[in-house]
């Protein structure tokens, strides 16, 4: 159950928010372009982050690019 303990987890890299774009979701509320933000945990197709709302939500990849 690591979802349980991934805010207090160590961050595995940051990334910035490119766009809130979506097609079929609104991110717009829990997201904002431009801002960098930590990531919890990686999969293939998402990001969890600690979002705007000060919970973890996963997100697509394609919102965000690495930052250096």
């Amino acid at each position: 159950m690591i979802h349980l303990t991934w805010r207090e987890r160590e961050t595995i890299k940051q990334v910035k928010c490119v766009h809130t774009d979506a097609k079929k979701y609104i991110v717009n509320n829990a997201l904002t372009a431009g801002k960098v933000y930590d990531v919890k945990n990686e999969t293939e197709e998402f990001y969890y982050i600690i979002d705007n709302t000060g919970k973890v939500g996963g997100f697509y990849k394609e919102y965000f690019q690495n930052v250096d």
